[in-house]
């Protein structure tokens, strides 16, 4: 009988404990503000760095690799689009991930006076994080203007694959499916930094690897390894598949094949599960060790 009661209060307690998501929204409203303020307070330029960042970055990579991997324009119609699609949506991923990894440590004076469900934290760094995000995919909207426009002057010689079409809308999809996949990520991550504070370090080694394992600046097939084994390995990443799936809508102009979109959100779902998991089992001895 006992057992059944304890079993019962956990899972009125678990219920309660995303209802405050919704009762604390106006504090992770708060957070998420402050964040993208602070991103770029004490620059010059401040937010216009959002865009100029990403521009700069997608001008030096096609300067120096241009050459290499973007003679072909089979499979790659633009290679200055088909770079920013990919180096835009890892970004993201890279720096909201860290972000919520740091979140609890760095909230650490508040969490030890006040309740706040400690999970606001790494969310609002997710989604401050997709707000600097959304506002750098204007770099994508001047980019690709530029080369319709250029490419329209040539009587579409230049890139005869490059056009605009309407599936371009559902590009909201792999953007929404990354999201889940980073706040999955990042609750993992901001709780193994509250119990191993080397793992900050890690995982800077490890998003150095996945940026190169990741078809951000070639294709598979361009490397001739895509039909391998080494192509295996890197298509499990789920990066991979949200990248093309946002290609195809974005650059490629047709729907995506279905099956990175069900590994995707399949891979998606099981990381924000494991996350919630994780979290919600160990956030009671944060206060130990922040």
């Amino acid at each position: 009988m006992s057992e059944k009661v304890i079993e019962k209060k956990e899972k009125i307690s678990l219920k309660q404990y995303f209802k405050n998501a919704y009762k604390y929204r106006y504090l992770m409203q708060e957070i998420i503000r402050k964040n993208v303020k602070l991103q770029y307070r004490d620059s010059f330029l401040g937010m216009l760095w959002t865009f100029l960042q990403p521009l700069f970055t997608m001008i030096v990579l096609v300067f120096i690799f241009g050459n290499i991997f973007g003679k072909s324009n089979t499979g790659v119609v633009c290679y200055p689009v088909y770079l920013l699609t990919g180096r835009l949506l890892f970004e993201f991923y890279t720096q909201s991930t860290k972000r919520a990894m740091r979140s609890i440590r760095n909230s650490a004076s508040v969490l030890k006076k006040v309740y706040v469900p400690k999970y606001i934290y790494p969310l609002s760094n997710v989604l401050s994080n997709f707000v600097t995000f959304a506002i750098s995919l204007t770099v994508l909207i001047v980019v690709m203007g530029y080369f319709l426009i250029k490419n329209a002057m040539a009587g579409g010689t230049i890139y005869p694959d490059l056009h605009l079409s309407w599936y371009i809308i559902f590009s909201v999809v792999p953007i929404l499916i990354l999201c889940v996949f980073c706040l999955g990520v990042g609750l993992i991550l901001s709780v193994l930094n509250v119990f191993f504070k080397d793992i900050e370090y890690i995982y800077d080694v490890v998003c150095t690897m996945l940026f190169y394992a990741t078809p951000i600046m070639y294709r598979l097939e361009t490397l001739k390894i895509g039909a391998g084994a080494v192509g295996t390995i890197l298509k499990l990443n789920p990066l991979y598949s949200i990248i093309e799936m946002f290609r195809c809508c974005v650059l490629y102009c047709r729907m995506w094949d279905w099956n990175h979109f069900y590994y995707a959100i399949g891979a998606s779902v099981v990381v924000l599960l494991i996350g919630i998991w994780a979290f919600y089992k160990n956030q009671d001895k944060f206060i130990l060790h922040i």
